[in-house]
């Protein structure tokens, strides 16, 4: 049996909980527009209509798409996010759609899709090339990832007076890269097909077969 720290090892390190989707800020609703707006036009401009969202969290950006018409499904770590996943599919008088499962635990007999998501996911996650060497067998062919861009993820939030003795770092987030230094490392293994920068993110779709 894996110990604790074997887990911490692999798996995401947890931080804090924050249902960006559904603020009530009119600041953070800006950003998460402009977000949700570069999601939705890079899913738009691939031709497929299948997805695996892994680190679905509530389901937002799978229902997103299932109400575009797509057959989604996806898994996170944690199980209390995966019911509340599941109660959107409920909402919509559909099946459930998502499970608890470890993004190592994914295998490509059962997981893999046509577009594999993973948004705000590997910021969180010790082991970034093994993490990303599972999501590319996912990938058939497409994979879609964003991450907070640093610096300027940690100014906002000095900014806006959080996390100042951990100079602006969000609990949990244990890597960070700018836009050029995460693009680059995707176009080590996988075809970078399109970024976006909807501040404060970077968001890559790949190719990776």
């Amino acid at each position: 049996m894996a110990s604790e720290n074997d887990l911490v090892a692999y798996d995401n390190v947890p931080g804090n909980y924050y249902d960006k989707y559904n603020t009530k800020n009119p600041v953070a609703r800006y950003l998460m527009q402009g977000f949700l707006s570069a999601f939705d036009e890079l899913t738009a401009s691939i031709d497929v209509k299948r997805s695996y969202e892994v680190g679905c969290g509530e389901g937002h950006l799978s229902m997103r798409l299932h109400d575009r018409g797509w057959d989604v499904r996806g898994s996170d770590l944690e199980a209390i996010s995966v019911a509340e996943a599941n109660t959107q599919c409920a909402q919509r008088n559909v099946e459930p759609k998502f499970e608890a499962v470890s993004l190592f635990d994914l295998k490509p007999q059962f997981a893999a899709e046509q577009l594999v998501i993973c948004c705000e996911v590997l910021e969180h996650v010790p082991d970034t090339e093994r993490a990303l060497a599972v999501l590319k067998s996912l990938a058939s062919p497409y994979l879609l990832v964003s991450v907070p861009r640093e610096p300027i993820w940690r100014i906002l939030n000095v900014a806006r007076g959080k996390y100042i003795s951990e100079l602006g770092n969000t609990p949990g987030h244990i890597q960070h890269w700018s836009s050029a230094e995460f693009v680059s490392m995707l176009s080590k293994t996988m075809e970078v097909v399109a970024v976006r920068r909807p501040l404060p993110w970077t968001m890559v779709l790949c190719r990776c077969n």
